[in-house]
């Protein structure tokens, strides 16, 4: 279906814990900032009610996926965009489940499995930071590794400030990753698709949603203006 729609490829995760925050915090201009402290979620919750999955079990259920996905993907040219799990936990587990796709280790071992053109990422520049001990050092190798193997099929151009196990979503222009360097990044690459907000932290007033997802395009719209005069 995706194929005669003439759709270029498909976003999805693999995930079975979904999207873990703990209580938000507050940032520029009293914005609500979504937010995740390890050390602050709830260890009292049960085992996941569907059943428990290791790191091993999560692996062999992504390779049984992905071994019948992607050969119809590459035959109808559609790419499939795995977007990482949010947050990644390192090591950890939380419910009894394992959070594989939250390490960039684990994406790296993600991507090499089932090689083919159609198989990579919708890149989440906010969740992968979030993977990061310094993301504001890190993040642009990341940013090469995948993009060199053209395995970066869509980009949520997102900052925080903080790291792995304890960062809050914040505005573009304020957090702890160098947007405008991180778009030259992609440059560099020869990433040909979009960049697209993500998450806009929460402010007051008529139609919130909206304006702060406009301040957030104004903002990408400029970042690329200047990086293509460069």
């Amino acid at each position: 279906m995706a194929s005669q729609a003439g759709l270029r490829g498909l976003l999805y995760n693999i995930t079975i814990l979904g999207h873990l925050r703990t209580p938000p915090r507050y940032g520029r201009g009293g914005a609500t900032l979504s937010s995740f402290k390890y050390a602050d979620l709830d260890q009292s919750m049960p085992e996941f009610e569907g059943g428990a999955a290791d790191a091993d079990t999560m692996w062999e259920r992504i390779d049984y996926f992905l071994g019948r996905i992607m050969p119809v993907a590459e035959e109808y040219k559609v790419q499939m965009a795995c977007h990482p799990q949010d947050p990644g936990i390192k090591d950890n587990e939380y419910r009894g489940v394992a959070r594989v796709m939250g390490t960039v280790e684990g994406l790296k071992k993600f991507e090499a499995m089932h090689e083919n053109p159609y198989h990579g990422f919708n890149f989440c520049q906010g969740t992968v930071s979030e993977m990061l001990e310094n993301p504001g050092e890190e993040i642009y190798d990341v940013i090469r590794y995948f993009g060199s193997r053209k395995k970066i099929f869509n980009v949520h151009f997102r900052n925080i400030k903080g790291g792995v196990l304890d960062f809050v979503e914040v505005f573009p222009d304020e957090g702890d990753v160098n947007m405008l360097k991180a778009a030259r990044t992609y440059k560099e690459v020869g990433y040909p698709y979009m960049l697209m907000p993500d998450h806009v932290p929460g402010i007051d007033g008529e139609e919130a949603p909206q304006v702060g997802f406009a301040y957030c395009y104004g903002y990408i719209h400029a970042i690329i203006q200047a990086v293509n005069e460069e």
